[in-house]
């Protein structure tokens, strides 16, 4: 590797990890607690809140196994760009683009809100059987 692809690297300058329960108290804290590093750290809070509080309750709703808790990571990049990381423990159910949803039904949206408001996502598989969901946001969007 040259000695510029090297700088080029960007590598997180602020991170924040957390395990928590899959349960909905867990979601909720999720998001209280991407809630309060975003504002310590300063940044804008609407469209990461969201993103996270969707990520989480997808890993509640979808990628609950009994026993096994779910992990939530923030990592700011010094670009400015927004990393958030959702991993559970189901890698065999992937998450797809969002298929139109019909007005009158509870659920369906979350992957939507997700695209919404980042300007990327994906999923990555993980050992043990288990994914993880980012998206991240760059500094323009993050004020969305």
């Amino acid at each position: 590797m040259s000695q510029k692809s090297l700088s080029q690297v960007t590598s997180p300058t602020h991170h924040f990890t957390v395990q928590l329960s899959a349960t909905r108290r867990g979601a909720r804290l999720a998001r209280l607690l991407a809630e309060r590093q975003l504002d310590d750290w300063g940044l804008p809070l609407e469209g990461a809140v969201h993103i996270v509080a969707e990520l989480a309750s997808n890993a509640v709703l979808h990628g609950r196994v009994p026993g096994r808790d779910f992990r939530l990571r923030l990592k700011l990049h010094s670009d400015g760009t927004l990393r958030i990381e959702v991993t559970d423990a189901r890698g065999d159910r992937l998450p797809s683009t969002p298929a139109p949803v019909a007005d009158d039904l509870e659920s369906g949206r979350g992957l939507r809100i997700v695209t919404a408001y980042a300007d990327r996502w994906g999923v990555d598989e993980v050992p043990a059987h288990a994914k993880t969901v980012w998206a991240e946001l760059t500094p323009d969007r993050r004020h969305q």
